[in-house]
């Protein structure tokens, strides 16, 4: 008798064995960036309105964005030490709990500087994202499937951002601009319960098979060693291989900081669209940036066949090619037509999307277990640098000479990036005797 009951609990663990697993929990930590992006966008979409209802100038407007990539750009590193050392599940709800609140909040803000404290808030919260990317392909994918992971986790970054014009425009539509700050904040909200519910570390989910868990422990990688903060930051930068990724970094993001912010802007003052049209063509650039993450994994593929290459090589190569996609920004001053103009923004989403995820694979591939949270919280600060002075810049001077010398700096600055990734990072081939 007893042994028809094990035969039964077992034959019940292994209808709870969910094939792929790996794959399912990207998608659910897709989910929450998704909605990480929905939040943070809203501000960029409801802009217009913003200036007008509350009489914000566009440099108190540059100090508002410059407050959320303050914060995100100072938290990046803390909060991936975090996740470090308390776990990804536990590390990651708690800031998405409160980066749900807080944007709730931005609905009572009544002038600028509300609202520049609250995104401080919230960029600290949604700092978490970036390195809780590095840390679910770190703990749940092989070596050899990390970069294809990072593409589709990269996903998640520019799919929010995509799907924030749409919704957002029905949100304010429905409710205005105070509703459309609750309905994203009450949106992430229910993704933070999903995650409770159904995001374990691989050797303790429940629906794990012991075959995946073997596939995703293949490379016997050293158990993770937790350091105290300043001692990670201090193990970290004197590896010459975070210089390579960070530089690069923090060439990259003033474009996805345009993308992200500005660019609702830019259409209403320069290409004269109202906030529909604006709905109806900002997610264009996230949708091609959403191509370019999936791309990025599959192309270090094709550089491995059709060249030969290492996958740290094949990785670069694919991020190079990325920096050279992001020349279509420089076009955007030259064109007159603002159609011609969202296709070039938008090829420069699909270079920076690549750019972006292939950084985060070189993180996963260079670093260990114990670091790569903290690793890619460093290079999100560098990149964010970068992102908040580029903001700081923009709104001191779009008044004054427009928008076409920004972009024309933005086509340019990835390659430069592209020449540290190169020479720190990519493998020399062996010389022969």
């Amino acid at each position: 008798m007893s042994s028809e009951i094990n035969q039964d609990v077992t034959a019940v663990k292994a209808t709870r064995t969910i094939r792929n697993l790996r794959w399912w929990v990207l998608v659910l930590f897709l989910m929450g960036v998704t909605v990480n992006y929905i939040t943070r966008n809203s501000l960029g979409i409801l802009a217009p309105e913003l200036k007008n209802s509350l009489g914000i100038t566009t440099e108190q407007y540059s100090w508002i964005v410059g407050a959320f990539q303050l914060a995100y750009t100072v938290f990046q590193p803390i909060c991936g030490w975090l996740i470090d050392v308390i776990g990804l599940k536990l590390g990651f709800l708690v800031c998405a709990i409160v980066w749900s609140i807080v944007c709730m909040m931005h609905a009572g803000a009544g002038s600028w500087l509300q609202l520049a404290i609250l995104r401080f808030m919230m960029g600290g919260a949604e700092a978490a994202a970036t390195p809780a990317n590095a840390k679910t392909i770190g703990e749940w994918f092989p070596k050899k499937e990390r970069p294809v992971a990072a593409g589709w986790a990269g996903v998640g970054f520019s799919i929010g951002a995509m799907l924030a014009p749409p919704i957002i425009y029905f949100a304010h539509a429905s409710f205005g601009w105070q509703g459309a700050f609750m309905f994203t904040g009450i949106l992430a909200m229910v993704w933070v319960i999903l995650w409770w519910l159904f995001y374990h570390n691989p050797e303790q989910h429940p629906n794990l098979s012991k075959e995946e868990l073997a596939f995703i422990k293949q490379d016997n990688e050293a158990p993770a060693v937790k350091l105290p903060f300043f001692t990670a930051l201090k193990t970290v930068s004197k590896n010459k291989r975070f210089y390579g990724i960070a530089i690069p970094a923090f060439m990259a993001e003033p474009a996805w900081a345009v993308l992200s912010f500005w660019v609702p802007l830019y259409l209403a003052n320069e290409r004269g669209m109202d906030l529909k049209q604006i709905a109806m063509f900002a997610w264009l650039p996230f949708l091609a940036a959403d191509l370019g993450s999936v791309a990025s994994g599959y192309l270090t593929k094709l550089y491995a066949r059709w060249f030969g290459c290492s996958r740290t090589n094949s990785v670069v190569a694919s991020s190079v090619t990325g920096a050279f996609m992001m020349l279509s920004l420089a076009l955007v001053a030259v064109t007159k037509d603002p159609y011609i103009a969202i296709v070039l923004i938008s090829i420069g989403g699909f270079g920076h999307q690549i750019i972006s995820c292939m950084l985060s694979a070189l993180v996963v591939d260079s670093f260990d277990k114990g670091q790569m949270a903290t690793v890619n919280g460093m290079r999100g600060s560098a990149a964010w640098i970068a992102s908040f002075l580029f903001s700081l810049l923009i709104g001191v001077t779009a008044d004054k000479i427009g928008f076409n010398p920004l972009f024309i700096a933005m086509g340019f600055f990835d390659l430069i990036g592209a020449i540290f990734l190169v020479s720190f990072i990519a493998e020399r081939r062996a010389k022969h005797a």
